[in-house]
């Protein structure tokens, strides 16, 4: 026997039938649970905290109204331009009335800011849920140097297991990739010195909608 069959052997023999097929489909929609932490109390105030623990800016803002201003507090203390691009559901807030120049598109390497909302805010670890498609383009919270995330309160889930249930439960498919925002970009590649914004955005801030 050639390794051409031995091969195409493991192959067939590993192939057990529709059978099997239909119960790896029934395992992928309704996928059993496995051991999750209690999460109780204050779900905005715990994730806060983590996210500010990975090294995320977060601003606490009354209203989405609220958040043009809250950047432009942000920025003006780090130095950064009133220009960015942003995901389309957002680019109806006041940002004409802050000074910003604002574009819904996906991203460019030369854009200082990008502009996000989210799909779920994980409370346990900070670290927030984006779905990628055409009108939530994945490169408006990567090139950027500064990425925001509008994350409203609603949005808050205690556990990573929580928001990959919402998921399943208000899509019909998997979107083409999800992405897990946990702060800034950061390595320790050399000589194992923190920097931050070596793949990715140099700054996170979270600006956390109370309605």
């Amino acid at each position: 026997m050639n390794t051409r069959e031995r091969i195409l052997r493991r192959v067939i023999a590993s192939t057990r039938g529709d059978a099997d097929a239909a119960a790896v489909e029934r395992t992928i929609a309704q996928p059993e649970r496995g051991p999750a932490p209690t999460i109780d109390g204050d779900l905005a105030a715990l994730f806060c905290q983590c996210a500010a623990a990975l090294a995320s800016d977060v601003v606490r803002v009354p209203a989405s109204a609220d958040v043009p201003a809250a950047l432009a507090t942000y920025l003006d203390r780090h130095g950064g331009a009133r220009r960015a691009v942003s995901w389309p559901e957002l680019l109806s807030l006041p940002w004409t009335a802050q000074g910003f120049s604002v574009e819904a598109r996906a991203a460019r390497g030369d854009d200082p800011v990008g502009i996000t909302g989210t799909f779920a805010a994980i409370a346990e670890t900070g670290t927030l849920m984006l779905l990628s498609g055409s009108a939530t383009p994945a490169s408006v919270s990567l090139l950027p140097e500064t990425h925001v995330a509008v994350v409203r309160t609603d949005q808050l889930v205690a556990t990573m297991e929580n928001g990959f249930a919402r998921l399943r439960a208000e899509h019909a498919a998997m979107p083409r990739a999800v992405n897990f925002v946990s702060g800034p970009s950061r390595t320790a590649d050399v000589e194992q010195t923190v920097t931050l914004g070596a793949h990715g955005p140099r700054r996170v801030l979270i600006v956390l909608v109370e309605r």
